[in-house]
């Protein structure tokens, strides 16, 4: 006796198996989808971020011949000098990871670029009792792009900042957080205001 075959049934089971299926591939494209927005948003933080070092670099950059220029109208100046070389050192020293922008790696990064300004504060405040170095024509071009180069600074901190935030909200957002969770997305670290943060340094006088 044959068995009588239901294909009402198999019917059925299709379509139900092209539905499962159907669902399975929606969530594939969300996913995908998701996952490329999130590879952009890092790789916009990314590309901020090196911003944010080349203007530091830049700073870095023009110390020595600052110091050099400082040194040979205030010599004994011994202590403010080496305390500006040593800071240079040490925050040139401080390495981050743009792959792993945390918060502690940018605290850290903030805190050495800190002392160093902290230093050169010291470094242009001598000044004041050098009539001859305050007139050098090459300690006031030093002098302008120092300036310059500060004001870029805050500048490129604000547009990391907002890189960052965009990132984070889309990393915490439901339900793209599943995605970011599962794919190793993690939150990123910000530069927190400090004491007359709202404006940068000024090294005029």
């Amino acid at each position: 006796m044959f068995a009588t075959v239901n294909f009402d049934d198999m019917k059925n089971s299709s379509k139900i198996l092209l539905g499962i299926l159907a669902v399975v591939a929606l969530l594939a494209i969300w996913g995908f989808s998701v996952y490329n927005k999130l590879v952009a948003a890092d790789e916009k933080v990314q590309s901020s971020w090196a911003q944010v070092e080349n203007v530091y670099q830049r700073r870095a950059d023009l110390i020595p011949n600052l110091v050099a220029t400082v040194k040979g109208y205030a010599a004994h100046e011994q202590a403010t000098l080496e305390g500006v070389v040593e800071a240079r050192a040490a925050a040139t020293a401080v390495t981050v990871d743009a792959s792993n922008l945390s918060e502690a790696q940018i605290a850290a990064f903030q805190q050495s670029q800190g002392a160093l300004s902290s230093a050169l504060g010291r470094l242009m405040a001598i000044a004041e009792n050098y009539p001859e170095l305050k007139a050098n024509e090459n300690f006031r071009d030093l002098q302008a792009q120092l300036e310059g180069t500060e004001n870029r600074i805050a500048t490129e901190r604000m547009a990391f900042n907002k890189e960052a935030q965009a990132y984070n909200t889309m990393v915490r957002r439901f339900p793209n957080n599943i995605i970011a969770s599962i794919c190793g997305f993690e939150k990123k670290g910000y530069f927190q205001a400090e004491e007359g943060a709202a404006k940068a340094p000024k090294v005029e006088f």
